[in-house]
């Protein structure tokens, strides 16, 4: 029996990802991290490439069932899920998948901040119910070209976002660790500071411990009772309670969400609320960008197995 290269660590990969990966190497699949330990020795022994999908926790811990694990791929921008720290400590690679998908999850940023200020589901709603020919236009709603939106995190998904945006005549402000080369943009440092300058702020950071709760009740207090937040990055880098408090009292104007705590179950307060525009964490979610973390993926892979220079190191 040939031995087992590569172990598939996810529920989600599609049939033709799993066939790709398969066609590929030699595979083992398992639904998480959980199911690691159930793996038997002699296929963990012969393990040199973990291809991961997912949020659940990868630790040291289940690196350590791996003695020969050499390179954890991760698909997706966000690798929050692994312990880049232990991986390093025990000689373990870890790439990602950027730069192909921020067009899409930037698409959805913009695609939140008119959905939810135009009031788009209300407004189809408006025309099945009938309540269109009964009773005719629907409430006015808020225009989004040539207000001031900011942005917190300006990375590579960030610029996208405050690119778009800009092409909306919008006066982009921004926070991020430092301030960047951006001429007519306005730096701010910290989120509370950038929250009370703005009418909209898209949330576009990492994920991680660092910027767990990074805006909170203070920033949403900042932003008003006419702001709308949008997330797009991890439902740990907005204090959810604060949120849904400030949801709920009028604190914000509303909210946009592609990510939450506790996905796919997400606290059900947010199912009562008409002022928020929920997704399904679907930002990169196109046929065209999901082929291509999975290509990304398994370039990182074959790269580690020969030897080759690794093409999206994290580590």
């Amino acid at each position: 029996m040939t031995d087992i290269t590569l172990l598939v660590c996810g529920a989600s990969f599609s049939p033709p990802e799993r066939e790709r990966l398969l066609a590929a190497y030699p595979a083992h699949f398992i639904n998480g991290p959980d199911e690691m330990a159930a793996v038997d020795s002699a296929t963990r022994q012969s393990i040199r490439a973990v291809a991961y999908k997912g949020h659940k926790p990868f630790g040291g811990a289940e690196m350590d069932l791996f003695p020969n694990l050499g390179v954890i791929a991760n698909y997706g921008v966000g690798y929050d899920a692994i312990d880049v720290t232990a991986a390093s400590e025990r000689g373990i690679r870890v790439t990602n998948t950027p730069d192909v998908l921020s067009d899409d999850v930037a698409d959805l940023a913009v695609a939140l901040v008119l959905t939810q200020s135009r009031r788009m589901v209300f407004g189809d709603h408006w025309v099945r119910s009938g309540q269109w020919g009964e009773k005719g236009e629907m409430p006015l709603n808020r225009q989004v070209s040539r207000k001031r939106a900011g942005i917190v995190g300006l990375g590579r998904i960030g610029r996208e976002i405050a690119d778009r945006l800009a092409a909306f005549k919008m006066d982009i402000h921004y926070h991020s660790r430092s301030e960047k080369e951006t001429p007519g943009w306005t730096w701010h440092a910290d989120p509370v500071s950038l929250a009370g300058a703005v009418d909209f702020m898209v949330v576009a950071l990492v994920g991680g411990p660092d910027t767990q709760n990074y805006v909170g009740a203070e920033a949403l207090q900042a932003l008003g009772p006419d702001g709308v937040i949008v997330n797009i990055s991890r439902g740990t880098t907005i204090d959810e309670s604060a949120l849904l408090d400030a949801l709920e009292n009028g604190t914000i104007a509303g909210a946009g969400l592609d990510v939450f705590l506790n996905e796919p179950r997400i606290d059900p307060r947010f199912m009562a609320l008409d002022n928020v525009v929920l997704q399904p964490h679907q930002g990169s979610g196109s046929v065209e960008t999901r082929r291509e973390m999975a290509l990304l993926q398994l370039a990182n892979i074959t790269a580690f197995l020969d030897n080759e220079p690794l093409k999206t190191p994290v580590n």
